[in-house]
């Protein structure tokens, strides 16, 4: 380290697990990254994403001034004045003269990594007054949100596993050891699993690969894709019908129990056996175990998630824990409190119970052309090109996009593609980069890199496997000509809300006097808040609301974080439902068994599409860190030798893959980590589309694997797209 080198702590913003970094700083450029040794929650742990903060922090290709498309229909590099200008030059007279629906908005996944993209998105919302939402989430999480809502009445009520005091762990359609976790915010997962082992518990692993975090386990059973649903209903009917289910403490908060069991009747692991391809005795014996064991966790993620039975498989993981007594107990699943949370409810005066709350629905709404149901105020993104490119009264004209590349992530990126381009009056989108989707914007607004940007988890707070809070202030000064990510977000709102050339100020001080409104706080608190900026002063006036009293102070004086206590059962406080009790069986629910139940008889293809997660990867975002390129990070079609030998595929030939919306073609990699009768490719592929500037990516592009979905197959209750147990065809490419 030189002479004029100095470290500063920063929480990495790459993955969920918040790990804490130590940067080495020259200057005002990033040399290094390590793992912060005195972090509260990490303990030093880093990934290779971490490691490579400064190559992502000083990427040549991230974009330093907004924007803005001349007449000439080409981007050419404008002031930030000028980018706002031509926003409230547009979007106000577009949505007075076509309402506020010719609007729609696109969140992308990276929002919940940044203090901008926490606390602003929301406001935007509400300036714009648009029901035409499109996130990240209806191809990730949305099932579990929707799940959660139906038993606990609160779509943000996620419970997670308590990994550092379970006795036993059963994981399906989760890779923690090269996704870091999601929805359950982890350092170091792979150590925590570890542990789990040392001390003498057990790790079952669900999963039609044998992945990293299946290799670990004491028990690895490769599902045929797609059947989630159908073996978490028989685990649940076993320990009904063979009188294993003890919910303990949990019964007097329960409503529904003998109708769950009714409506799983059909459910038997003899029943589900051939659909899920396993032996009816394995599904027995896991079931046994997991009412055996003192205390256990059922953990499912984005496998389980984005088939065709998404929001019933996240259902029954959180069946199977009340089932066991594992619900809202230590050692089980948990929920976790975080600094910024709403202050806990009373329960019911003179019981236990909680008082009964709003609960949760579904459908408030629907999308234009398809009529899709809203879900948590959300459309499906996989609806959003028809929403653009079909003709009709509040077709969406105009679109916002904030740290989002649908034309990638979202199925069938073509159509979208062209409807981008062909189909709008205006576009904005707020991105580091010149991307697949942000190529098409007419202004386009770079947020600076995250070295230069301050950092608080709103969100993996909230799903923290251990209740703590952290902050770092940004770790290098604003460079010149570039804006904060916040101040950015504030200009945009005031641009599209006809109140250009306010001061940013004016949206955070609406924020805060909401806030206060909201919380029947006395106005003068809103004079005692701290912090150098806007962010700051809401941050400062969350935690002083929230359940532990504190302050933006108490946050700087501790950079490496504050230990807030173990996960602790406080399951009266989160129910929102109207009854004041979980509904373990919710009509939405009830109506889509059905569905699940004709599964059963359903015929499997012969070949089925399964996603990968890669350690050194998320989503398409990720892909222009040159260190981060290699090794196991490539986009390839992961074959078993039977299959390969069958369809004449030697290992590196190129595979051409087909399905429902396309084709596309990848190297074949023969491996038996994959079950036969399963090909497997990884997510955020495809950068091979003209007029990007993403140099890394474009030299290594890979395949788009939404590009084989149409956007027509969806999970009914979330909206979530089919991703994965997709039938495809595959054959040599010529």
């Amino acid at each position: 380290m030189s002479h004029d080198s100095r470290t500063a702590p920063r929480i990495c913003p790459l993955c969920e697990a918040t790990c804490g970094l130590t940067l080495t700083i020259e200057g005002t450029t990033v040399t290094g990254a390590r793992g912060d040794r005195d972090d509260i929650f990490s303990r030093g742990f880093i990934c290779p994403k971490g490691a490579s903060f400064g190559g992502l922090d000083a990427d040549p290709d991230r974009l330093r001034v907004p924007l803005v498309r001349g007449d000439d229909g080409e981007l050419r590099e404008a002031a930030w004045g000028e980018a706002f200008d031509r926003i409230a030059a547009r979007m106000p007279d577009l949505v007075k003269a076509r309402g506020p629906q010719a609007v729609g908005v696109v969140l992308g996944n990276p929002n919940v990594h940044t203090m901008a993209g926490s606390l602003y998105p929301p406001l935007l919302l509400g300036a714009l007054r648009t029901r035409n939402v499109f996130t990240a989430s209806t191809l990730d999480q949305m099932p579990k949100h929707v799940s959660s809502g139906l038993l606990f009445g609160d779509a943000h009520a996620i419970p997670v596993p308590d990994l550092d005091r379970t006795d036993h762990l059963l994981l399906i359609g989760a890779n923690p050891l090269e996704s870091n976790g999601s929805l359950c915010t982890a350092p170091d997962f792979p150590g925590r699993l570890k542990a789990l082992r040392r001390r003498g518990g057990t790790l079952t692993v669900i999963d039609p690969r044998r992945t990293r975090t299946a290799r670990l386990a004491d028990r690895h059973v490769a599902i045929r894709p797609g059947a989630d649903a159908l073996l978490l209903a028989a685990l649940a009917h076993t320990l009904i019908d063979e009188k294993l289910a003890d919910p303990g403490p949990l019964a007097e908060h329960l409503e529904g129990l003998d109708e769950l069991a009714a409506a799983l009747a059909d459910f038997t692991p003899e029943a589900v056996a051939a659909a899920c391809d396993m032996d009816a005795d394995t599904i027995t014996a896991i079931a046994r175990e997991l009412a055996a064991a003192p205390t256990a966790a059922v953990y499912g993620r984005i496998g389980s998630c984005t088939v065709e039975h998404g929001t019933l498989a996240s259902w029954l993981v959180d069946v199977l824990n009340i089932l066991t007594g594992n619900l809202d107990q230590p050692g089980g699943a948990l929920f976790p409190l975080s600094a910024t949370a709403r202050a806990p409810r009373a329960a019911e005066p003179g019981t236990r119970n909680a008082a009964p709350g709003k609960g949760f629905a579904l459908g408030r709404w629907s999308s234009r052309v398809s009529g899709h149901p809203e879900a948590k105020g959300e459309l499906p993104i996989a609806a959003l090109a028809e929403e653009i490119d079909t003709p009709g009264e509040d077709r969406i004209r105009a679109l916002v996009v904030i740290a989002a590349n649908p034309v990638l992530s979202a199925p069938d990126g073509d159509r979208l593609d062209a409807a981008l381009a062909d189909g709008l009056d205006f576009m904005v989108s707020v991105d580091p980069y010149l991307n697949e989707t942000s190529r098409r914007a007419d202004v386009v607004l770079p947020p600076p890199p995250p070295s230069q940007s301050a950092h608080f988890d709103f969100a993996f707070n909230s799903f923290a496997v251990h209740n703590q809070v952290r902050y770092t202030r940004a770790a290098v000064p604003l460079e010149d000509g570039r804006m904060d990510e916040s101040e950015i977000h504030a200009r945009l709102i005031l641009a599209v809300s006809g109140m250009h050339g306010a001061p940013p100020s004016a949206v955070d001080d609406l924020a805060v006097d909401t806030a206060l409104t909201r919380a029947g706080a006395p106005k003068e608190l809103a004079a005692g808040l701290t912090g150098e900026s806007g962010p700051e002063r809401r941050l400062d006036l969350m935690l002083r609301l929230g359940p532990y009293g504190l302050t933006l102070e108490q946050l700087l004086a501790h950079p490496h974080g504050i230990d807030l206590g173990p996960l602790k059962p406080r399951l009266t406080e989160v129910l929102r439902t109207r009854s004041g009790r979980v509904e373990l069986l919710p009509d939405p629910i009830a109506a889509d068994l059905p569905r699940l139940r004709r599964a059963l008889g359903d015929r499997p293809a012969p070949l089925v599409l399964v996603g990968r997660r890669h350690l050194r990867s998320n989503n398409s975002w990720m892909h222009n860190v040159g260190s981060l390129t290699g090794g196991s990070n490539v986009c390839t079609l992961q074959i078993h030798p039977d299959d390969a030998a069958r369809l004449g595929l030697a290992d590196g030939d190129t595979a051409r893959i087909e399905s429902s919306g396309g084709g596309i073609e990848a190297p074949a990699e023969i491996t038996d980590t994959v079950r036969s009768g399963v090909v497997s490719l990884p997510h955020g592929w495809g950068h091979s589309r003209p007029g990007t500037r993403m140099s890394v990516a474009a030299a290594h592009p890979g395949a788009n694997v939404n590009q084989l979905l149409d956007g027509t197959l969806l999970d009914p209750l979330s909206g979530t797209a089919v991703l994965n147990a997709i039938p495809v065809s595959v054959t040599p490419a010529h």
